[in-house]
């Protein structure tokens, strides 16, 4: 048996599978983000402890755990998680969606090197320019900084006592040579870190440590693994089979991901396309990122007092758009814009426009936000011809059948059961403890595909080409 244990934004999963992957027990535990500013977005790290905690429990209630043999961690990236030499956090965590370090990113990509190395842009919501704010506005805080955590490598400290983090989530610090898959001494040089201050490196199928109880959880079980795991959309991969080239997948969870597995490296930081090793040796993946997708609707629905079904429902078949549009940049966007100061907006509102049309102009904004990252993914050489589709926002079919017609690929939804970042990260423990490779990660029964509307495509057509000159006159004010 494997536990995968998935840290998100707004909750911890924890699921139990057996060797075939059947669930044998899950528990999730809501999680709270603190936003004290405009642009800030933090966590208390020992939320994240007391929820495995929680969650762990549960799982042990639910199921005889003594057949555990490997435990796997995925989680939200970016986060810079400030401990100090007692192993005690410093502050909240700054999330991945968290922009207050803008002006530090903007100076560490005009340095040359951090492209170089990384292969990416340096986003303000990477961990780099974050402890760099830290050490511009809390210099207090910087000078007692002795390991700078992901948030899922706190939660493997706390499981194991061990700093340790691994090749997915470390490309998204801006620390990382990333074609090399191990810490730059260089660029931590230029943040007045060394490499004393970052956790081991490990595979993502690798051993990273052994399980202690300092959580309390009575699992004695002195052989069980704890695997390197993954960031959460390389943890969705492998739990969507999505590792060999050319395959793909689209989130709809809270930010949206265009996500396609790599052979090689590919890195092209001009596009904004984030290039990234992958959880397993000798791969990587490219992601296009937007920074509200679910998430917009869920704006929407704390704005009119609605549920997002019930905005949702009186829908219909798919149509073509209509005259409002939405810019889905309520924090900001990263592919293809990298604009932490952008805002949303909704345009060509009139008297007919009701809660539902402001629903459908939603969805379209983000799938035309969508349609900004498959080009840019193109643009480095990346196509794709059909992705799963994944996330909370994949049980709409009208937004998965808008979504194929805005993008000219068909979408597969997997039929039920979990094949997210928990399942992937339970596989991560599985590889670990058993020396299985990836292959172990295959892709699960489609339920339905969407498919393009070739009748529409003009109209979303002439509606993306709508969506872009708004944002170019956003961007002119």
């Amino acid at each position: 048996m494997y536990i995968g244990l998935d840290l998100g934004t707004s909750a911890l999963k924890a699921i139990l599978v057996d060797d075939d992957e059947r669930i044998l027990a899950e528990h999730s535990v809501p999680l709270e983000v603190s936003r004290p500013h405009d642009g800030w977005v933090e966590q208390d790290p020992a939320a994240w402890v007391s929820a495995a905690r929680v969650a762990l429990r549960a799982i042990r209630e639910q199921h005889d755990c003594r057949g555990l043999r490997g435990v796997g961690l995925s989680g939200h990236m970016h986060g810079a998680t400030l401990i100090d030499a007692e192993g005690d956090v410093l502050r909240p965590c700054m999330l991945w969606n968290d922009t207050r370090a803008a002006a530090e990113a903007a100076e560490m990509d005009a340095d040359p090197r951090f492209r170089k190395v990384t292969g990416n842009i340096v986003f303000p919501g990477f961990t780099a320019p974050k402890v760099e704010w830290v050490r511009r506005h809390e210099p207090e805080v910087f000078a007692r900084i002795a390991k700078v955590l992901l948030p899922k490598d706190y939660l493997r400290y706390a499981l194991t006592g061990a700093h340790v983090s691994e090749m997915s989530d470390a490309a998204g610090t801006a620390w990382l040579d990333t074609g090399a898959r191990d810490w730059s001494n260089d660029l931590l040089s230029a943040c007045g870190l060394t490499r004393d201050h970052m956790p081991a490196l490990v595979e993502g199928s690798a051993p990273s440590g052994d399980l202690r109880d300092k959580l309390g959880i009575e699992l004695d079980l002195p052989d069980l693994v704890v695997a390197g795991g993954a960031g959460d959309n390389a943890a969705a991969a492998i739990g969507a089979g999505v590792v060999r080239d050319g395959e793909a997948f689209l989130s709809l969870g809270t930010s949206g991901v265009l996500f396609a597995a790599n052979g090689g490296y590919r890195p092209d930081p001009a596009t904004a396309v984030h290039s990234f090793c992958h959880a397993v040796p000798g791969t990587w993946h490219q992601m296009g990122v937007i920074l509200a997708a679910a998430d917009a609707l869920a704006w929407l629905s704390r704005l009119t007092g609605r549920s997002s079904s019930d905005l949702t429902a009186g829908l219909g078949p798919l149509r073509a758009p209509g005259r409002t549009l939405f810019l889905p940049y309520l924090g900001g966007e990263r592919t293809p814009h990298n604009d932490a100061h952008v805002r949303g907006q909704f345009l060509h509102l009139d008297h007919a426009t009701d809660a539902t049309e402001a629903a459908r102009a939603v969805l379209e904004g983000v799938a035309y936000a969508f349609a900004d990252s498959r080009d840019a993914l193109a643009a480095t050489g990346t196509r794709i011809d059909r992705a799963l589709a994944l996330g909370g926002g994949s049980r709409s079919a009208y937004w998965l059948d808008l979504l194929a017609s805005v993008l000219g690929f068909p979408l597969d939804l997997p039929e039920a059961g979990e094949f997210g970042a928990a399942l992937g990260a339970a596989r991560l423990g599985r590889m670990a403890a058993t020396g299985d490779g990836a292959e172990i990660a295959t892709r699960p029964p489609v339920a339905r595909s969407h498919d393009p509307d070739p009748a529409l495509a003009d109209a979303f057509a002439e509606g993306l080409a709508r969506y872009r000159a708004a944002y170019a006159a956003l961007k002119d004010l």
